[in-house]
């Protein structure tokens, strides 16, 4: 996108368990005709590393590495999420699959977008700060391009919004 050019060219859509049906509907909803998507998915590698740890450490114990497994099962889901992403999306799209930390991988990825498609994943029940989880968090701070942020369900209700922070009154001299 150039200066002054404001059309949507390149929307990446991060399509995560839960949270990708609302993310990838408000991208057809905003993005026009032409737009390319790319449908963006990460798995962190914790899971498996932490099973690989264990197995490690109990030495002399027949059987397999359980990392090994779970990283296939875990190919597995991104595989079958991303086609039901692809689905709903309804038309051609990218599909970029990611391995790693997935704060830092959602925001390299997504760097030369135009816009960013992200929905919430933290305590949908209220509006405030705790509807983002931390990975989230990190996402819609330090992402390089802009970040839609879209609730995966209808929005709380604004009576849940916190109360202000309490502040004593200031002392007299």
């Amino acid at each position: 996108m150039t200066e002054g050019d404001t059309r949507l060219r390149s929307v990446y859509i991060w399509v995560c368990e839960g949270t990708w049906r609302a993310a990838v509907d408000a991208a057809l909803s905003l993005a026009p005709a032409g737009t390319r998507f790319t449908l963006l998915h990460v798995t962190s590698a914790e899971v498996p590393d932490a099973a690989r740890g264990a197995y490690a450490g109990l030495f002399g114990r027949a059987g397999h590495d359980p990392g090994t497994r779970l990283d296939q099962m875990a190919a597995v889901s991104a595989a079958e999420l991303m086609t039901a992403a692809a689905d709903r999306l309804g038309r051609d799209c990218d599909r970029l699959e990611v391995h790693g930390r997935p704060e830092r991988a959602v925001v390299a990825a997504s760097a030369q977008a135009d816009l960013l498609v992200v929905a919430r994943d933290g305590d949908r029940t209220r509006l405030g700060p705790k509807s983002l989880g931390k990975t989230t968090r990190f996402v819609v701070d330090h992402a390089a391009c802009p970040v839609l942020l879209v609730w995966p369900e209808s929005a709380p209700d604004l009576a849940t919004i916190p109360p202000p922070p309490h502040h004593p009154p200031p002392r007299q001299p």
